[in-house]
């Protein structure tokens, strides 16, 4: 699989005509026409590709040969991205290959990167035979597709789940958490931003929310690897902990930070008027209620408190 913006340069060559019509290359302009309109009598796979992609050119040929062989029950549509950028950015495409599947106007399945040829197979069975798949199980499929660190696969489910549901604050928020994990901040908080009001109190979207406000937070936190040097030196300078603690924090990595003010708590309740508790506190919101490390900390917190 190749991210977006990391191709080389190398010259363009595109595919060739199919006789059966069932193949074509698509563009922005045509999108609505080959796909959208298409799909409300024929399912369209949309392969998302780039010359310079290997995978990609790995997958199209198979994508092709399945299609062929389904018989007009499904059509392909190609799009090279460096051409025609605009509709991969919709959808949030973050890595190619990347194929969405279209029925009746709308996505409802795909995947992203290089596939046998049974999971195309698998996948066109789908699209012909079953029921395009609902918002909680593309919701459920983004979520586990996050907690594998798959960001691409996250990416393409929640989007998907935003199209069949606009204001599903779940389904932004989880795009929005695919983006921060990305680095993607300012792109995160867009995302946030169409959240409507009304919804704006889900616990995902908080979540998200305060995982933004914590890593603006922790900004001009140090290296992780020299503070923790220093630390080793030092094990009850309390300061040096929370400076790696907020490190910890700035990399993602919040079972480190939780680990280190849990143990200023523990040595100093009160240090910082508070200072430990309070950035624990954030991160638990950050973490989110049902997290594993929000779970166990806050666990931790009140042995801690009420010992």
């Amino acid at each position: 699989m190749a991210l977006i913006g990391l191709g080389s340069s190398k010259p363009k060559s595109g595919p060739t005509a199919d006789p059966t019509g069932l193949i074509k290359d698509g563009s922005d302009q045509g999108f609505k026409a080959d796909v959208i309109d298409v799909s409300m009598d024929t399912p369209v796979l949309v392969d998302f590709w780039a010359p310079w992609c290997g995978p990609c050119r790995t997958l199209t040929p198979t994508l092709e040969k399945v299609v062929r062989a389904a018989n007009g029950k499904v059509r392909l549509v190609k799009i090279n991205i460096d051409e025609h950028p605009a509709i991969a950015g919709q959808l949030r495409v973050q890595s190619i290959p990347a194929v969405f599947a279209f029925d009746k106007g709308r996505p409802v399945d795909g995947f992203m990167g290089a596939q046998p040829e049974s999971q195309i197979k698998a996948l066109v069975d789908r699209l012909v035979g079953a029921q395009p798949a609902g918002v909680d199980e593309l919701l459920a499929a983004a979520k586990e597709s996050l907690d594998q660190g798959d960001l691409g696969e996250a990416a393409q489910s929640y989007a998907q789940a935003a199209s069949l549901d606009p204001e599903n604050p779940k389904a932004l928020a989880g795009l929005a958490r695919v983006y921060v994990m990305g680095g993607e901040l300012d792109k995160a908080q867009e995302i946030l931003a169409s959240v409507p009001k009304a919804k704006a109190k889900d616990s995902d979207v908080i979540s998200v929310q305060a995982q933004i406000d914590l890593i603006l937070d922790v900004a001009e936190a140090g290296d992780p690897a020299a503070l923790s040097e220093a630390l080793t030196e030092a094990p009850e300078d309390l300061s040096a902990r929370f400076d790696l603690a907020k490190a910890h924090i700035a990399t993602g990595d919040f079972e480190g930070a939780v680990e280190h003010l849990l143990f200023i708590i523990k040595q100093d309740r009160t240090w910082q008027d508070d200072a430990a508790r309070k950035q624990l506190l954030k991160v638990f919101d950050a973490a989110g209620p049902m997290a594993e490390v929000t779970r166990q900390g806050r666990r931790k917190l009140s042995a801690i408190l009420f010992s």
